[in-house]
């Protein structure tokens, strides 16, 4: 009976493997990432700007002219 069960688990192995073949090869990490500046060129685009962050600003109260 054991060698019943090797003879069917090899034959189920072998179904799989020829309907599904084998995984991908696996991908290293140092592929899957990448590195970039946080401020492209190096300019303060996505700096404070205080007289600007009125455009910003929500508020319901404003919204609704209370």
């Amino acid at each position: 009976m054991n060698k019943e069960l090797t003879t069917d688990a090899a034959a189920a192995a072998a179904l799989r493997h020829a309907r599904y073949g084998r995984l991908p090869e696996r991908i290293r990490f140092e592929d899957m990432t990448e590195e970039a500046e946080a401020a492209p060129g190096g300019d303060a685009k996505g700096s404070y700007d205080p007289e600007g962050s009125w455009k910003y600003y929500s508020c319901l109260a404003l919204d609704l002219g209370l």
